[in-house]
């Protein structure tokens, strides 16, 4: 098993508390949410069963924790590549892109499973972390329609758009043959949702204003 040290009795609950988490995370992918017990979890981190119990009372509190620290995660790694770019489409790329990616590395459960192991209060506090991720997208989509980049339409059904594709995209690029297949498929499908909610481009690629287009 890991030896977990650290330096400060601070430092080491949290090293402990992330080697927790980190150990959640594999087994979650491995094998998902139903039957995982807090016994594995321990045993995967490398700790002993009762230790777990000092940061995490039960499995829906492990469960939110992860899912907020996973969701808080991409959120920072999201803005910072976002601020890299200023065009609107091409931040739809940065969006549906590291979304693939990391819907691909963690496995989150769907909601019905978030539900089954989580407190209505729990599950309420995690929604309203995910939405602060879709109110990201929201702000991408209405820049894309004052800017001139996209046409007017129902910002909501463009996000749910978004979302629906993901779900299909993941899943074909989890099965890629290759890394060349995984990369061309991804970036099939960026440009199809991006041309989906209405984009275009001229011919080198670039993200073109709509009246640019109706002009020429």
């Amino acid at each position: 098993m890991p030896k977990i040290s650290a330096a400060s009795n601070a430092a080491q609950r949290e090293n402990t508390k992330r080697a927790i988490l980190e150990a959640f995370g594999r087994l979650l992918y491995e094998q998902g949410l139903p039957g995982l017990t807090m016994t594995q979890v321990a045993k995967e981190a490398g700790i002993g069963r009762t230790a777990v119990y000092n940061y995490f009372a039960d499995m829906g509190e492990l469960v939110i924790a992860y899912a907020l620290n996973e969701t808080g995660r991409f959120l920072g790694e999201l803005q910072q590549a976002l601020e890299t770019v200023q065009n609107p489409i091409d931040q739809l790329a940065i969006y549906v892109r590291l979304q693939i990616d990391d819907l691909t590395r963690r496995h989150m459960p769907p909601g019905p499973a978030m539900r089954s192991v989580l407190s209505p209060e729990a599950f309420a506090r995690l929604g309203k972390h995910v939405r602060e991720l879709q109110m990201v997208l929201v702000g991408i989509l209405s820049r894309g329609i004052e800017q001139g980049y996209l046409p007017q339409n129902d910002i909501r059904e463009l996000a749910q758009l978004v979302h629906g594709s993901l779900s299909a995209v993941v899943d074909r690029a989890e099965d890629a043959p290759s890394p060349e297949d995984r990369e061309r498929q991804i970036s099939n499908a960026v440009r199809f949702i991006q041309m989906g909610l209405g984009a275009r481009f001229d011919a080198q690629g670039r993200p073109q204003l709509l009246e640019a287009e109706a002009a020429s």
